[in-house]
């Protein structure tokens, strides 16, 4: 009879300890994520002078703003911005017929990263400079 109690004691406490996962464990769980989005690496590789501003809109989407200065020459403004937050959880505990622990432990991870380019044409539409700024904090 006693070994029937200390395998279920033995059971229950295998279970409760590969339940436990620490707060920096959850930290080192974290991942990123893989952005689908336009990136400086990409700007730099794809965007030369003399583009068209069609080979631009294929390579980088649409911008967020179009404007045209006295010259009829135009500019284009791509500003992304993203934050990145992660958070991961767990809880468990243990509980025996007159007492028991519980707990909770996790992590949070945040990201902010902006990427500002800017695009100017010249009046036959083709790329005559480009410039950007990117920034992770």
């Amino acid at each position: 009879m006693f070994a029937k109690y200390l395998s279920l004691f033995v059971f229950i406490l295998a279970i409760s300890l590969t339940a436990c996962t620490t707060a920096r464990e959850h930290k080192q769980n974290l991942g990123t994520t893989q952005e689908n989005e336009m990136t400086l690496g990409q700007v730099q590789k794809e965007i030369h002078k003399g583009m068209s501003g069609a080979e631009v809109a294929e390579a980088l989407g649409s911008p967020n703003q179009v404007t045209k200065d006295e010259n009829e020459d135009e500019t284009w403004i791509y500003d992304k911005i993203a934050t990145e937050v992660t958070y991961d959880q767990s809880s468990g505990g243990w509980f025996l017929i007159l007492g028991g622990e519980s707990y909770r432990s996790g992590a949070i991870s945040s990201k902010q990263k902006t990427l500002t380019v800017v695009i100017k044409f010249d009046v036959n539409k083709k790329v005559k400079a480009f410039s950007y700024h990117s920034s992770q904090y």
